[in-house]
């Protein structure tokens, strides 16, 4: 069975890999962001930092949420330092995903070792 987005997620976790290799466990999580920012941009994957999308419920205007960094626009990806991934990150990247539209959220934890990921996907609620 094929993954959503195969190769483009194995760039993402091979270059999380890299920066966790590098700056080891221990830092803050804005500090692997920017190392992401950095191996993106020598690896040449499009990428956007703390991209704002609007949110809103019955026409009205409530805010805005920021992932860490949405790639080639079809992913989110989410820096973590926790012990572990628990139900309520997944949720989280649920409904980052209900709001931006896409349908891939990676979670990265640099806490760990070795890299914690987690694939999370979007579902599709429109089957019948």
């Amino acid at each position: 069975m094929e993954l959503l987005f195969e190769e483009l997620s194995g760039k993402i976790i091979s270059a999380a890999i890299d920066v966790h290799k590098s700056l080891r466990p221990g830092l803050d999580e804005k500090i692997y962001e920017r190392a992401l920012c950095v191996e993106f941009a020598e690896q040449g994957i499009h990428f956007e930092q703390q991209r704002k999308f609007e949110i809103h419920y019955k026409g009205k205007y409530l805010g805005h949420l920021i992932p860490d960094l949405v790639v080639e626009n079809k992913i989110i990806v989410d820096t973590k330092c926790v012990e572990s991934f628990t139900l309520t990150h997944d949720a989280q990247m649920l409904g980052y995903l209900n709001i931006t539209g896409l349908d891939l959220a990676l979670l990265l934890n640099f806490k760990v070792w070795p890299l914690g990921k987690r694939r999370v996907l979007r579902p599709n609620f429109n089957k019948t």
